[in-house]
């Protein structure tokens, strides 16, 4: 099998990842769960590094063998309808070469599309602040990402600068004009990104991970001048992501970090994508809206006061996780038992759907 028939197979079977390993078959991620590709040989470490080596540039192929592994995008066409890219990483286990293929499709998706509160656009409308996206590996952050900005892209005037690693969604033409630039290609570190970025004269500034205390400093100080800023977390819930941002600082710093979140956070989405009864997977999503109840607790360091905010603020479209869950057992869409194993407060969302 070639890289093309197996990525044929990733966008027939509707998965979202390909994963390739040497003595093993090739296996793809569908609504969530593994399954292998049985109708092929096992692959050996010379079809993976065939299969691999055919979509990447000789300067990449340089980079991974002298890095050992390798975030890169592709553009895929399976037919004249039916198009969109992959981001892979490729990497080394055992001495042999491995990858992993994420499927995103070049149709974006919007919100009603991905069944997501109807609250997240208003985070298309800011003028300037912090948005944050957070959750596990694999569980649609990207794509609601890209739902935001792509309802920006196509309903206003505005200058929409992403620092990806590598580039995801390719948005189409809008009334924006969007500016993306990928790690390696276009820019050789986050940091220099970030510090030109003011220079660019963006509106929007989509900062694809927040990963160290750098970045994330950065993101924060580009909000308090007057830009939007989206980003994502690999983090649990509001509560923790703001605790995760502060916690990387030096303790000296942290007040200052404190103050700055406090004034430039305007919402933090966290979402886990869940297996539906009918087949196929369904977000469910904590909202968190910067009021000037969460600021005070930001600045105050009483994070632990995050979750009891969300519950009394419904009325401002803040939406806790076990309200999200609840709702979807309910509505029938989702079993009890996968709601219960998602749940961060089980007794809650049991008292919502008893």
């Amino acid at each position: 099998m070639t890289i093309q028939d197996l990525l044929n197979l990733v966008i027939k079977n509707g998965a979202s990842d390909l994963h390739l390993l040497t003595g093993d078959l090739a296996a793809l991620r569908i609504d969530g769960e593994l399954s292998y590709v049985n109708n092929a040989p096992l692959l050996t470490n010379q079809d993976i590094e065939a299969m691999v080596f055919s979509v990447i540039t000789p300067e990449q192929k340089e980079l991974l063998l002298a890095n050992k592994e390798l975030d890169f995008s592709i553009s895929f066409r399976l037919d004249e309808d039916t198009a969109g890219r992959f981001r892979v990483n490729a990497y080394y286990e055992k001495g042999s070469l491995a990858a992993a293929f994420r499927f995103l499709s070049s149709k974006i998706k919007t919100l009603e599309e991905l069944k997501l509160p109807k609250i997240l656009h208003t985070f298309a409308g800011l003028k300037q602040g912090l948005v944050l996206v957070t959750g596990p590996t694999g569980h649609g952050k990207s794509t609601t990402l890209a739902s935001i900005i792509n309802e920006v892209n196509m309903n206003k005037a505005s200058h929409v600068l992403t620092i990806e690693d590598p580039i995801e969604y390719v948005y189409p033409k809008g009334k924006s004009i969007v500016s993306q630039r990928e790690l390696g290609i276009d820019t050789h570190s986050w940091a220099m990104a970030l510090r030109s970025a003011l220079r660019e004269d963006p509106d929007v500034v989509l900062v694809g991970e927040m990963r160290d205390p750098e970045t994330m400093e950065a993101a924060i100080t580009i909000a308090e001048t007057g830009h939007v800023v989206f980003s994502t977390l690999h983090t649990n819930s509001a509560s923790q992501s703001i605790d995760r941002i502060v916690g990387v600082f030096p303790p000296h710093e942290q007040d200052q970090i404190r103050l700055q979140l406090a004034a430039t956070l305007k919402g933090i989405v966290s979402q886990r994508l869940l297996p539906q009864i009918a087949g196929g997977r369904v977000p469910a999503a904590e909202v968190l809206i910067g009021t000037p109840a969460v600021a005070s607790n930001i600045r105050d360091g009483k994070t632990h006061l995050i979750d009891s905010v969300i519950q009394t603020s419904q009325d401002v479209g803040m939406i806790t996780l076990e309200s999200s869950l609840a709702s979807l057992v309910l509505a029938g869409s989702i079993s009890l038992e996968t709601a219960k194993s998602y749940a961060l407060h089980q007794e809650e969302l049991l008292r919502m759907v008893g």
